[in-house]
């Protein structure tokens, strides 16, 4: 049994990998991704190729043959959207419609997981809060429009064209080495840096912000319960049901590290148009494969600054 994983060098694919080993013990796993692969890449083969190049994805399926297919690649930052919405936008779809058409030309019989987002709710009222899968979307950034377009397709490849395919919103993840682009990663790199250089000024933007947070090790898990349980054509929320503000998780990194940090908000990291709160319902992910979130944040948030302290 092959699965493939696209966008296999971010920061999700080593424990989306790790979960579907769990699940599926001998499942040979091939990653790809634009560029090499890195030292001690832990899957059992890397092609690396650019997605958009739709006859070099033809050849990637007609070479790897995969049973399961998660599908990870993207321009994943909301922030650089805004700042390159075209390039975002044409990246984001267009290697979701690539992968997709050349599983249909091939006549490949496998599962696919395209991961989406959140983001693609967007704006909505507080009494719609949490927010089921049964909300339209209401896209706010480019980011989200071009995740909703890739939601999109996938209807119209499982209905049109027969394919096996499952969606997912996946809410705010996050967890040992993850990118400082994102906002928990920034948070404890600054505090890490504080450790080590005496300096307390904290660079944040809008600490009011309210997302839902989880552990990247339960969101991999709910991926390879997904393999296993998830309807042809559904679509899940990937959540944990509850929201913490970005002042809250200063908060806890300040009792966590000991450190009282000065905060100076800088406006290049406030986004136009931001929703204020996000809280997902993950009813229906449970009632169809068992999941629930294990990984208290406070421990998420502990990996984390051991993970920070452990780089140079």
């Amino acid at each position: 049994m092959d699965c493939l994983i696209t966008g296999a060098t971010g920061f999700v694919a080593p424990f989306a990998a790790q979960g579907l080993r769990d699940a599926f013990p001998g499942l040979r796993i091939w990653g790809t991704g634009p560029e090499p692969a890195p030292p001690g890449f832990p899957l059992e083969g890397y092609l690396p190729l650019d997605l958009k190049d739709q006859a070099a994805v033809q050849g990637l399926i007609d070479r790897v043959k995969p049973d399961l297919v998660v599908h990870l690649a993207s321009q994943s930052s909301v922030s650089e959207s805004w700042r390159t919405p075209v390039e975002s936008f044409y990246n984001n779809t267009n290697i979701f419609l690539n992968l997709v058409e050349a599983i249909r030309r091939a006549g490949q019989r496998c599962r696919v997981l395209s991961v989406g987002s959140s983001e693609e709710y967007g704006r909505h009222a507080a009494s719609d809060l949490p927010l089921t899968e049964t909300l339209p979307p209401n896209p706010a950034s480019p980011y989200a429009v071009a995740r909703v377009a890739q939601a999109h397709l996938s209807t119209v490849y499982t209905e049109g064209f027969g394919l096996d395919i499952l969606c997912t919103r996946s809410f705010n993840h996050f967890g040992p080495g993850q990118s400082d682009r994102f906002v928990i990663s920034a948070l404890v790199r600054q505090f890490v840096a504080m450790e080590r250089s005496g300096d307390r000024r904290l660079t944040v933007g809008n600490t009011a912000v309210r997302r839902d947070f989880t552990d990247v090790r339960d969101v991999a898990r709910a991926y390879a319960l997904l393999f296993q349980k998830g309807e042809r054509g559904g679509l899940y929320n990937v959540c944990s049901g509850r929201s913490h503000s970005i002042a809250e998780l200063i908060q806890t990194l300040s009792s966590l590290t000991g450190l009282a940090p000065e905060i100076r908000q800088d406006p290049a990291l406030l986004r136009p148009g931001e929703v204020m709160d996000i809280i997902g319902n993950p009813g229906r992910l449970h009632a169809t494969t068992g999941w629930m979130p294990a990984i208290p944040l406070e421990q998420t948030l502990n990996d984390m600054i051991a993970w920070w302290r452990s780089q140079p």
